[in-house]
Parts: structure tokens; sequence; C-alpha cells
């Protein structure tokens, strides 16, 4: 797979790109759920003293079903993980998007006054790291911080998505157009979201990338007889999509791993729903499926996600067909699109995968090669 850069180089770029490392991550690296963020962090801890701080933690996070709330007890406490030096920061509230333009006083107030309430331990972690990897979204309030308190770091942005497809308070959005200036690199998984980039002149491509060792470990097939069809995660979710297909097709059973609440209400016979597990639980669920389902919701996909998508990734690297919104169908091996909330649309793009049936790995670079590239762009 050929990953290109057009990334123009800023005064010693490349130079100083060795740890200790620090990850700015709403995720946290201890929970079941891996995003990759955690990949990239696994591969820094093999070179170098890495930290992971993550954030936006509080009794909110109660009401969204954060995955992270059986973290609550080890917040505000440095624990280590398969050699990962992991921090949560647990207040009693944080700030979030106040929705109306006419709160945008105070919802810039709230952001403010929790950076400058930012922990010891992280301050002192963006001190005393030359690297500082930084997540799109909430993370990006914390570039000004991190370029006060260590002028020498290189900070790299991480996009994952863009700001306004995850729904963005508008203050995480203004700040990013305002701070993005300070970054010496700005990474995107698509060329897709070059145009989102306010720091073009510092933007460079790298697509994600997939363990295939992790994805290798089939497994026996957790189905009983019959045809079977799996999803993985919540992110934008969209349950309508399960309520159409599991009516069209009763002898298909829908299993719905990970999506929280997003799931609430889906009670058809044929369609089981799954708490969150472990990334590496998973794998048989989608080794053994007949087609995988990437049900994005219509109103919020964005054209980006045919390149970005890790559900799509790995339905293609395990030869598993996949119906997703036509929007992420691209011209993709093995997609089979649909137009949401169209019947006849999804009825036909379940048929054609089942029909298709398992075909030909679709190769990825590792995460090791991914971070490489991040660290280093300008080597390809």
């Amino acid at each position: 797979m050929k990953v290109w850069s057009n990334l123009v180089l800023g005064p010693n770029m490349t130079s100083n790109m060795s740890g200790p490392y620090l990850v700015i991550s709403r995720h946290d690296f201890r929970t079941p759920r891996k995003a990759n963020m955690h990949f990239i962090a696994e591969c820094l801890a093999e070179l170098a003293e890495t930290r992971f701080f993550s954030f936006g933690f509080s009794h909110l996070s109660r009401l969204k079903r954060d995955p992270r709330m059986s973290l609550w007890d080890h917040a505000n406490q440095v624990e280590t993980v398969r050699g990962v030096q992991t921090y949560l920061w647990r207040t009693p509230l944080h700030p979030v998007s106040l929705r109306r333009a006419s709160l945008r006083g105070l919802e810039r107030a709230l952001f403010q006054a929790y950076v400058q309430c930012a922990p010891a331990i992280f301050k002192d972690w963006i001190r005393k790291s030359p690297v500082i990897l930084i997540e799109s979204g909430f993370p990006v309030i914390f570039i000004r911080l991190c370029a006060k308190l260590n002028p020498a770091a290189k900070l790299i942005y991480i996009a994952s998505d863009g700001l306004r497809t995850i729904d963005c308070a508008q203050y995480i959005i203004d700040e990013f157009e305002a701070a993005a200036g300070r970054l010496h690199g700005l990474r995107v998984p698509s060329p897709l979201l070059f145009d989102e980039m306010p720091n073009r002149a510092a933007a460079y491509f790298v697509p994600h990338g997939l363990d295939a060792d992790i994805l290798g470990r089939a497994g026996p097939s957790p189905y009983p007889p019959g045809q079977h069809a799996v999803s993985v995660g919540s992110m934008l979710f969209d349950k309508g999509f399960f309520e159409i297909a599991a009516a069209a097709f009763p002898d298909v059973t829908f299993h719905v791993i990970g999506a929280g609440g997003e799931a609430a209400g889906l009670t058809a016979p044929n369609i089981k729903v799954y708490d969150e597990m472990k990334f590496h639980d998973t794998i048989p669920y989608l080794r053994h499926a007949d087609f995988g389902v990437a049900p994005y919701n219509a109103e919020r996909v964005a054209p980006y996600l045919v390149d970005t998508s890790m559900k799509l990734m790995q339905y293609g690297f395990l030869g598993l067909p996949a119906v997703c919104p036509t929007v992420v169908a691209g011209d993709k091996p093995g997609r089979f699109g649909y137009l949401p909330n169209d019947a006849r649309s999804i009825a036909n793009a379940i048929h054609n995968a089942l029909t298709f049936g398992h075909f030909e790995s679709q190769p990825a670079l590792s995460w090791r090669e991914v971070t490489d590239l991040i660290l280093d762009p300008v080597r390809i």
C-alpha cells in the first residue's frame, strides 16, 4: 500500500522525535474497546517511555454510559499498564457542548476554566515530553497549554474524525482553528480530511493500521447454525437499520456488540445485543459471521469514513462482506451500499452481501508501520 505525504517541514521536524512520548486522548488506555490511539500508544511504548492522559470524565459521564466507568476508582492516579503510564483525570463535572449560540460565552468560559485546572501530573508530563500526540476532538483544548509549557515539544495532531462529524462543541471547533498553527504535524487517515485541516501546510496522510496477529486468531464459532450478521461499536450508530433489516430477514440473526445505549429498544427476536467486550473477544464473531454491518447514521456520516472506518477495514482484512451506507462503500471490494431508511435498498445490500460471500483478505499497514510514519512521514 502506498503511503504519501505532502508535509512541509518546519525547523527540525524529524529531529528529537524520540521519547518520552505523551498521548492525549478522550479514550483511556485501559478500556476493553480499542481505538487507533491504543494501538499507537502500544507501539510508542516499544520505542520509549510513554504516558497516556485521558480526561473529560466526571459524574456527567454516568449519564452517557461512558465506557471508562469501570475505571472510576482508578482515576486521578498513575497506573502502568502494558508498559504505558496511564492517568484518567476525574473531576466533579466537565465542560460539554451547550448547543445554543446564546450560551457560547458560557461554554467558552467553562472550557477555559477546565484547562486552567489541569492536574499537576499532566503539566509535568507535558514539560518532560519531546513529542506530544493530540487526538482530534476534545483534546484540542490542550494544544495551547502544551505549546506554552513546552515550546520545544513537537506537537502532532492525530485526526481520527472531522470535528463537526463527531458533533464537537463549537468552542472546540473554534479553538482548533485558532491553535492549529502551533502544531508541527497533522496526520490525517484519509485524503478527504485534508480540507478540514486549518494548518494544511503541516498535514500529511497516513492510513489507519490493523493488528493482523489479533485478527488472525479466529477461535471457534460463537454462533449456532444459521446465518449471522455482526456489528461492533457505537460510532454514529443507526438502530433504524436493524429494525428494517431484522424484519426483512427473519432467518438472519443480527449480533450487535458494544453499541451501548444506542441499541436500546432493539427487541426483535433475531437481534441479539451484547455489552462492550474486549477487542480480541470480538474476533470470533467477525471471523464466523456471514456479513458485517457498519450502520452509520445517514445524517452524520462523512465521506472520509470510506477510508477511516476501523470496522470496515477489519471486515475487509477478514474477507467479510460488509453492508454499509453507500457514501462509505466507495469502490472498495466486498462492500455493499444502501440508502439509510430505505427498506428496499437495505434488503438489496444484504442479499448481495450474502450472495457474494467471503473473499480474499484486503491487506493493510501494521500499527508499527503507521506509528513509524506518523513520527517520520518524510521517509516515504
